[in-house]
């Protein structure tokens, strides 16, 4: 069985910024590009989850 992610966002843009949300408790802002092929990734720091709404997205390649 796969382990979920901590936290799941939907998104409409491919690129996405992540710092945690905990303020100072957080971690540095990353940029993560979600790849087409999956339409999902996942934040290194907190391995908070990123979905592309594939129809709803913008197309920012």
């Amino acid at each position: 069985m796969p382990i979920e992610a901590p936290e799941t966002q939907v998104v409409t843009t491919w690129k996405v910024a992540c710092d945690g949300g905990e303020g100072a408790l957080g971690h540095p802002r990353v940029w993560l590009t979600i790849p087409q092929d999956t339409g999902w990734v996942e934040c290194g720091y907190c391995d908070k989850r990123y979905v592309i709404d594939r129809d709803h997205a913008h197309d920012d390649h």
